[in-house]
């Protein structure tokens, strides 16, 4: 049940959002109706914001289609962002020292609602079969990171959440019945790591473990991706688990002091 809005609740800026939440890889351009229809609003709403958006800099209309596409100013949102966030300051230098150590590329995220955001990451000189730049979104329940961030969490909360996800099958590995993802977060709490083999795209797997908080809660994880072109499970575990279960307890102390 959502919870009832405050009396200052400002409508108008959440319908600004939802326009510029209503780009994306697969609406890269949109007309006005398609504006209103993606974002849920009526046309002349969608006409106000799209004006404003446009005179503010965040929107652009194409001359020839009279089609809307964002500009390259709404990056300084997310950038902001990134550069505001004490905990993403601190793990650049561990991040960077965890990609020389195991010479794979190495992420951080952070929980959004049902999903892990990338807020930082380290490239190895070596293939990676997925681009997931800065900003990328990834599902919890079938993910390296989602899976420690939701390990860490107290196990009915963990099973909440997980119920409320749309679990879909991605690849033939993926697990998408919560008893069997349960039984992987127990796991995952007792070695102290999650390991995603393939669950959501072919090729790829990764290591991740979360950063705890002061509270005791998770607020971020890392994890190394391993390619199945490169490491089997056995190896990656072995080879990778010890330098990312050291980066994150470092982190995790640096997390209760940035409290």
């Amino acid at each position: 049940m959502l919870e009832p809005r405050s009396e200052l609740f400002n409508q108008s800026l959440e319908k600004g959002l939802a326009v510029l939440k209503a780009f994306n890889a697969q609406r890269r351009t949109l007309n006005l109706a398609e504006v209103a229809e993606a974002a849920a609003m009526t046309k002349s709403s969608a006409q106000r914001m799209v004006v404003t958006l446009e005179a503010l800099g965040y929107l652009r209309k194409q001359t020839r289609t009279r089609r809307y596409q964002l500009t390259p100013r709404v990056l300084e949102l997310g950038f902001n962002y990134l550069e505001a966030h004490p905990l993403i300051e601190v793990a650049n230098p561990f991040l960077a020292e965890l990609t020389r150590l195991t010479g794979e590329t190495c992420c951080l995220t952070e929980p959004v609602g049902e999903e892990m955001v990338y807020v930082a990451r380290f490239l190895s000189a070596g293939f990676v079969p997925v681009h997931m730049p800065i900003g990328s979104r990834v599902p919890q329940y079938c993910t390296g990171s989602g899976r420690a961030y939701l390990s860490a969490l107290p196990e009915v909360e963990a099973r909440e959440q997980l119920e409320r996800m749309d679990r879909r099958t991605h690849t033939p590995a993926t697990l998408t019945a919560v008893a069997d993802i349960l039984k992987n977060l127990e796991q995952t709490r007792q070695q102290g790591y999650a390991v995603n083999a393939e669950e959501l795209f072919l090729g790829d797997m990764t290591l991740a473990a979360p950063i705890i908080d002061g509270r005791g809660r998770p607020v971020a994880a890392v994890h190394v991706v391993a390619p199945t072109s490169r490491w089997n499970r056995a190896d990656a575990e072995r080879q990778l688990a010890p330098a990312l279960l050291q980066c994150t307890r470092a982190l995790s102390g640096s997390a209760r002091v940035l409290e």
